[in-house]
This record gives C-alpha cells, sequence and structure tokens, in this order.
C-alpha cells in the first residue's frame, strides 16, 4: 500500500521531516516502511498498519510544527511507539478499503497529539455504551468528561467514515444570571451558550478543519430550539446541558433521532437553572426510558472527575445531594400518568 502526506513549507517541514531528514530515517527503521520526500510531499510505501502508523506521526509532526514546538528525537520515538501500539489495539483510523470495529480503546480524532482514552471505568463503560447504543445518556457532575468524551466519540466516528455529520446542541438557558440583550447576530447571540462545545471541538481539530466544516454544516452548532421539526440521519448529536431542558424540549429533541445516527444525552441533575428543577426534562427522561432497550444509562461520580483535583473537593464540599430535594416536588404516584418509576441509584 502506498500513500501520500502533504507537508508544509518553511519551519513546519523541518519540524515534520527533521533535521537531514533524520524524522523519515526513524519511521523507515522502526516500522520497515518506505518513505521518500519529494515535490512537497512525502510517500509512504509498505504493510497498511505500519503506513497507518508512519502517516499519523507525520500529521501530528506538522501539527506540532504550527503551534512552534519542533519535536526532538525521544518525542518522535514516543510519537511512533504510541501509534504503533495504538494500530495493535485496532484504534487507528481506517484508510480507503479498511473498516475499524474496535475504538474503545482510543480515539482517533483531526487534531495531532496524544490520543484520546477513557481514564476511569465509568468511562470506559460511556464509550462502550455509544458504541454499542443508539441513545445513550450520560449523567454525573461537572469534569466527569461527558461531554469531552462524547464529542471526542463523534469526531472519531466521522473520521472514519461512519457518519456524515455531528450536530451539538444544548439549551440556552442562563446559569443564574440575567444577560439581558446581547449584541450581534443570531450566530453572535447564542455562541456564548454554546461556547464549550466549540471548545471541545477546538481541542480536537485545528482552526481551519473547524473552521471548514461549520461553514459546509459537517458539524453544526446550535441551539435546542433550532431543532424543531428536523429528521437527522446518519449523524452523531449530542445534547449537552441536559438538566436544563423542559419535558416538552426533551421529547422534542429525542424524537430527532434519524436512521444511521447515534444520540448522546450528557447532563448534571445538581446544577439546574430552571425555575422549578423538578421540570427537568433530563430527570424525567431518566424515570421514563431507563428499562427501554436500547437505552443505556451511565452514571458518572465524584471518582470520575479528571479536571483540576480541585474540582472534586469542591463536589464534595457541595455535596452532591444539595439540589436532589429541590427535584423531587412532583410526586411519584400510580395515578400521575406523566410519571413512572425512577432509574436505579441515578435519582435519589
Amino acid at each position: 500500500m502506498e500513500i501520500s502526506v502533504k507537508v508544509p513549507a518553511g519551519a513546519q517541514r523541518l519540524a515534520v521531516l527533521g533535521a537531514s531528514e533524520r524524522n523519515l530515517k526513524m519511521l523507515r527503521e522502526a516500522l520497515g516502511v518506505h518513505v521518500t520526500s519529494r515535490e512537497g510531499k512525502v510517500v509512504i510505501g509498505g504493510k497498511p498498519d505500519a503506513v497507518v502508523v508512519a502517516r499519523n506521526v507525520l500529521e501530528t509532526l506538522a501539527e506540532l510544527g504550527r503551534r512552534g514546538a519542533p519535536p526532538d528525537r525521544r518525542t518522535v520515538l514516543d510519537l511512533i511507539a504510541d501509534e504503533a501500539q495504538a494500530v495493535r489495539e485496532g484504534g487507528a483510523e481506517a484508510l480507503p478499503g479498511e473498516t475499524v470495529e474496535d475504538w474503545d480503546g482510543r480515539l482517533s480524532v483531526y487534531a495531532a497529539g496524544r490520543p484520546v482514552r477513557p481514564k476511569t471505568p465509568n468511562q470506559e463503560r460511556y464509550l462502550a455504551a455509544i458504541r454499542e447504543n443508539d441513545l445513550v445518556f450520560g449523567i454525573g457532575p461537572a469534569g466527569t468528561g461527558k461531554t469531552y468524551l462524547a464529542v471526542a466519540a463523534a469526531v472519531h466516528l466521522l473520521k472514519t467514515g461512519r457518519i456524515k455529520r455531528v450536530v451539538l446542541t444544548r439549551p440556552a438557558v442562563e446559569a443564574g444570571e440575567k444577560l439581558g440583550f446581547l449584541p450581534g447576530d443570531l450566530r453572535q447571540k447564542v455562541n456564548p451558550y454554546l461556547r464549550p462545545l466549540f471548545d471541545a471541538l477546538a481541542d480536537m481539530m485545528d482552526v481551519g478543519t473547524v473552521q471548514r466544516f461549520l461553514e459546509t454544516d459537517v458539524v453544526e452548532v446550535s441551539p435546542l430550539a433550532f431543532m424543531r421539526g428536523r429528521t437527522l440521519n446518519n449523524s452523531v448529536i449530542i445534547l449537552d446541558e441536559a438538566q436544563n431542558t423542559t419535558r416538552g424540549q426533551m421529547k422534542m429533541f429525542l424524537t430527532r433521532l434519524g436512521h444511521g445516527s447515534k444520540m448522546v444525552v450528557t447532563g448534571d441533575i445538581t446544577q439546574t437553572d430552571l425555575p422549578d428543577p423538578g421540570d427537568s426534562g433530563l430527570i424525567d427522561a431518566a424515570r421514563r426510558l431507563g428499562k427501554t432497550p436500547g437505552v443505556e444509562f451511565v452514571t458518572f461520580d465524584r471518582s470520575d472527575v479528571v479536571r483540576h483535583s480541585l474540582v472534586q473537593r469542591i463536589i464534595e464540599a457541595y455535596g452532591e445531594e444539595e439540589a436532589r430535594p429541590r427535584a423531587r416536588k412532583r410526586p411519584v404516584t400510580s395515578d400521575n400518568p406523566e410519571v413512572v418509576p425512577q432509574v436505579g441509584p441515578m435519582l435519589p
């Protein structure tokens, strides 16, 4: 198999090739591939797995060059080792004619750097649930990777050709503050609410790729209100901050699921910004859909926090039970057809 990789000019070219094409020599020796540089590109030939590794390493080196961080010899060797292990685990991006079935060990995203991997058992369960189900709910406190891993899984499925679009949405609800009228056009007005989703995308794609995908609607980031009336096929649709949806909004969102698509719903029931937390569509969906075949719920706790270590202590100090008594205003009774029994340990 033979492929070519475009090489940037100037200092970035040196970061990719290395001094006297040292990096290409290391690829030849470590992977047994044929690598030649000519006319602004590198041509790689050899066994498919080795070609994938070499291609991924060169893309990573190009990204490091764009960031102004030219790699040393040890960095290049570590990259080769990491990418070779990823291919052995079945997590590499597919080349034409290949399929990749096992992707729970490593998620392939567009931005170069270390691969995205789960860090806790619950995160592993979460990615397995996304792989195996068409509708997954991730419920837990801040900092547990609910949104980040969902976006990473979506980007991976997009990059490997298993879906055609990624749709990211969240309700435009202010977190306890009244911001008044925001200036600008529609996109500028909703951007503050959608900023966390843009941040996750920026971590997985370079600026040019994000802009190109947004302009061509390969990636769509929009407020929840824009979902009404749509059917989304061959897509991954992620609803973030779902605790701030109403029951009607949650029903509307869930019924957008089309053929060949997956939905991931994330939220923290202890941080509801609705006037009456008992009206949360996330809490209601957990009660209604807990035993529905094809729907998976994954619950995170403070042990899954992967942000700064202080975040876990902050969660412990405030207590996860703080908001839960308020969320039980609507009684669960046999003569109330709007409510069904709660789901396992997820709700108090």
